[in-house]
């Protein structure tokens, strides 16, 4: 028989991808690559379904022999491994982001005599549309607290960005950006006590409280779907933070973020113009490792971050923390830094990339804001969190709207720095 050769993402089965197998099945044995989670995200969001969930489901479609990973959008790898006599794609492929890897195809398939076969695409319906329904849905839990380690698992870095309230979590969940075919999107939110505290008012000192923290928590969950990493400043009394591992997993955040300071917060970028006050290494490895333990899922994550940097303790105890708190059980790290030129933080990723048993790192390059994502990548990073640029930008805006007002007298000079209603309403849900 011939052999026929399909790409597929397939996020959500729908039947303008069985009118392709179908299609396929006439002209021979169908062999499909499914792409894995890495090559999804290059020019999608991540799917909802894991990659062995999609598989499984491929495999029990009528007509398909084999399903195979498709680790790149490119389809060199599986093409010249197979030397399929067709490929078959729907024809929506010849525009958008995909139209280099189309392209790229046809000319492969010309070294060996093959055919591209691209069936008109099935109107009505497609996964795009079906996302959009499912976030207009929601998602559980379950789904969104695994999503960051799954995130981790397929993207060489996770790109995060601050929400402080429920627009800009929708912020966070919709903006967008295509650039020579690939389309870039935030994959989580970071929950920030500073923003969440600046947001209501309130000095950034641990004085807003749980309740607080949670219902700000609940506001983003009511209207996004992507994971949640939540800055847990000291993470409370050991005893208290036990508690708030659980009550984060049941409403479906992703990971938490605790910093080994003791006593009344004082923000991080205060460096040593305030008390810093680091707790004993064996008295924060003993939360991190009561805080795993008190866990009910595999999927939540607890990350510990260090403060040495911040309170000039040195390169040494950053390091030898580090290797601490892993060792209690955090899955991660996050290292600090107020200084501007970034050495010191690369050079902690220098010697981190020594040790034995690694863990993800996440950077905040707030300070050393001069450092692409590529450059943090190369570094070792695998999570950057944009940490504060929605409230820093949202204050200056509302300050000048509201000086304009006063100096004019009335509202129509400040309609340049506002949104009309009508596209406020169309970011909120339906």
């Amino acid at each position: 028989m011939k052999k026929v050769y399909v790409g597929m993402g397939t996020d959500l089965i729908h039947h303008g991808h069985i009118n392709i197998i179908e299609k396929a099945r006439d002209l021979g044995e169908v062999t499909v690559g499914l792409l894995s989670d890495e090559a999804v995200t290059k020019f999608s969001r991540l799917p909802f379904l894991s990659f062995d969930e999609r598989k499984k489901i491929l495999e029990n479609l009528k007509g398909v022999k084999e399903v195979i990973a498709q680790n790149e959008l490119d389809y060199e790898e599986n093409l010249r491994r197979l030397k399929p006599d067709y490929v078959v794609h729907g024809d929506d492929w010849k525009r958008g982001p995909q139209k280099h890897v189309r392209e790229r195809v046809i000319k492969l398939l010309e070294e060996w005599g093959g055919e591209l076969i691209e069936p008109e695409y099935t109107t009505g319906i497609s996964s795009t549309g079906l996302r959009h329904a499912m976030k207009e849905i929601g998602t559980t839990p379950d789904v969104r607290r695994r999503m960051l380690r799954r995130l981790l698992d397929s993207k060489s870095i996770v790109r995060v960005l601050e929400a402080h309230n429920g627009i800009s979590g929708l912020i966070v969940e919709e903006t967008k950006y295509e650039d020579e075919g690939e389309i870039r999107e935030f994959d989580a939110m970071w929950v920030s006590s500073l923003t969440d505290s600046t947001a209501k008012g309130k000095p950034d000192t641990e004085y807003v409280d749980r309740t607080s923290r949670f219902q700000t928590i609940n506001d983003i969950l009511d209207v996004t779907t992507k994971p949640i990493i939540l800055d847990g400043d000291t993470g409370g009394i050991t005893e208290h933070f036990e508690m708030q591992v659980k009550n984060l997993e049941r409403l479906g955040v992703s990971a938490i973020v605790i910093e080994d300071k003791t006593g009344v917060k004082r923000n991080s970028l205060f460096g040593t113009e305030v008390e810093q006050t680091l707790d004993t290494i064996e008295g924060f490895s003993e939360k991190i490792s009561r805080g795993k333990k008190a866990q009910v899922t595999d999927e939540f994550m607890i990350f510990a971050r260090l403060e040495s940097l911040i309170a000039e303790k040195g390169m040494e105890d950053a390091l030898t923390r580090a290797k601490a708190y892993i060792e209690a059980g955090a899955d991660g790290i996050m290292i600090h830094s107020r200084h501007k030129d970034g050495k010191e933080i690369m050079e902690f990723m220098k010697a981190y990339q020594n040790f034995e048993f690694k863990v993800p790192v996440i950077s905040v390059p707030s300070s050393y804001n001069q450092f692409t994502e590529d450059e943090l990548k190369a570094a070792g990073f695998s999570i950057v969190i944009y940490a504060n640029h929605l409230l820093r930008s949202a204050f200056p805006a509302m300050k000048q709207t509201a000086e304009s007002i006063l100096e004019n007298k009335r509202s129509l000079e400040a309609d340049q720095y506002c949104m009309s209603i009508k596209e406020i309403l169309t970011i909120l849900p339906n």
